[in-house]
């Protein structure tokens, strides 16, 4: 009679993207203050991995890190558009030039 192959319960560790997620957070809030809602969804979700990770449940961490993955993502993009907006505002004068503009508007009413 054949014995079925051993089961290995040592996995690789599941990546909790912690870092990754406080440091998108904080240099999106910084150039995107929306960026800062998905940041904390990504910090929450990384936090999970490691507590469900060490209670056994390997399905449950592997999903939270999928999620805090997916929203440090968002984040990071969240913070590059940001990036881009302070980029194309600072190149086009920044807001002593968009006072200006909005002053010449008032004055042609």
């Amino acid at each position: 009679m054949s014995m079925p192959p051993p089961v290995h319960t040592a996995s690789a560790p599941i990546p909790n993207h912690l870092a990754w997620a406080i440091v998108s957070t904080i240099v999106g809030f910084c150039l995107c203050c929306p960026s800062i809602i998905s940041g904390i969804t990504a910090i929450v979700f990384a936090s999970q991995v490691n507590t469900k990770a060490n209670a056994g449940d390997l399905d449950g961490a592997r999903r939270a890190s999928s999620n805090a993955k997916t929203w440090s993502i968002v984040t990071t993009v969240l913070a590059a558009i940001g990036l881009l907006i302070n980029i194309g505002f600072l190149a086009t004068g920044g807001m002593a030039e968009y006072m200006q503009a909005m002053e010449q508007i008032q004055q042609m009413q």
